[in-house]
């Protein structure tokens, strides 16, 4: 479990705002079609971190309110933001994988939905490189079969399919409880607006 604290305007690093920035940026850049298997695990990975950094980061700086102060020295909040970034990144790519595989098997009658899961372990195997913690890892697969295993394809993507992901960023994120609480709701709605842009594109996007 990540550690809480009170979050104020000394909680974020240069380097961890110039992320959440080079994040928006990118959602402003030309789209390309997805046209194959390989398109698409690169849409589901880049959104999948798109969402995770804009809406942990976007929280944590609503939280400091209009100041920014980019320097600090609490190892142990920093620890616990990568450690939220991470778990809110898992459950994410979780999200939008079956919610892709969801769509394309009930719009376009797309069967292959056992590439699902091999979509989901290379996107792994790949995070290794970039430090995702194996334990995470670990977690997030047994997380992902055990949902592959009781999904019904024709309706995952009708049913609340980005529930779990919005869930997590209020779970994971560094805020103190009590302000957890009251901010539950928005919480969980700017991660389901994040996404519903997020589906729209797919849906405009895909071309296979």
């Amino acid at each position: 479990m990540a550690l809480k604290y009170r979050f104020n305007l000394k909680d974020i690093k240069l380097e961890d705002f110039k992320v959440y920035l080079f994040a928006l940026f990118k959602a402003i850049l030309p789209k390309k079609k997805i046209k194959n298997l390989k398109d698409l695990e690169e849409f589901i990975q880049k959104k999948s971190a798109w969402v995770s950094q804009v809406t942990l980061y976007g929280y944590l700086k609503t939280r400091m309110g209009t100041k920014y102060v980019l320097h600090f020295d609490n190892e142990k909040l920093l620890s616990s933001i990568n450690n939220a970034k991470w778990n809110i990144y898992s459950v994410s790519l979780q999200d939008l994988t079956f919610y892709t595989f969801s769509f394309l098997n009930l719009v376009n009658n797309y069967q292959e939905v056992n590439h699902a899961k091999i979509i989901f372990r290379s996107i792994l195997d790949q995070e290794i490189h970039n430090g995702m913690p194996m334990d995470v890892i670990d977690k997030a697969i047994k997380e992902f079969d055990q949902r592959y295993e009781n999904i019904d394809w024709k309706k995952y993507c009708k049913d609340l399919p980005f529930n779990k992901s919005a869930l997590a960023l209020y779970e994971w994120a560094p805020i103190g409880e009590e302000l957890k609480t009251l901010d539950r709701k928005i919480v969980l709605n700017s991660m389901i607006l994040k996404w519903d842009n997020i589906k729209d594109e797919f849906q405009k996007l895909i071309n296979f």
